[in-house]
């Protein structure tokens, strides 16, 4: 093998949980920061939890409602535009 290629292991690399759980393994990295572990995920838990980290689901909803408004825009615009061209009354439609 070369020498002075591998980076440098760690075996008590700590591991720091968004939910406060902190757990020792072995890393090339000191100190490592995740988002879900075996303490908080639903899968080990065994209790349904909501997991969100950093407003993930609050950006999706706030992109779908800004979405269905510019559809529901976009759509009134459409139905406007063919009310418009709509002859008013009989007079109109018969000149057509």
């Amino acid at each position: 093998m070369k020498k002075d290629i591998h980076p440098k292991w760690y075996p008590d690399a700590k591991v720091i949980c968004a939910c406060g759980h902190t757990f020792t393994i072995g890393s090339t990295k000191q100190e490592l920061h995740v988002e879900v572990c075996s303490a908080c995920h639903p899968l080990f838990t065994g209790q349904m939890r909501y997991v969100d980290t950093m407003g993930r689901v609050e950006k999706f909803m706030a992109k779908r409602k800004l979405a269905t408004a510019k559809a529901v825009t976009a759509k009134t615009r459409k139905k406007r535009k063919r009310e418009e061209e709509r002859p008013k009354t009989l007079k109109e439609m018969l000149k057509r």
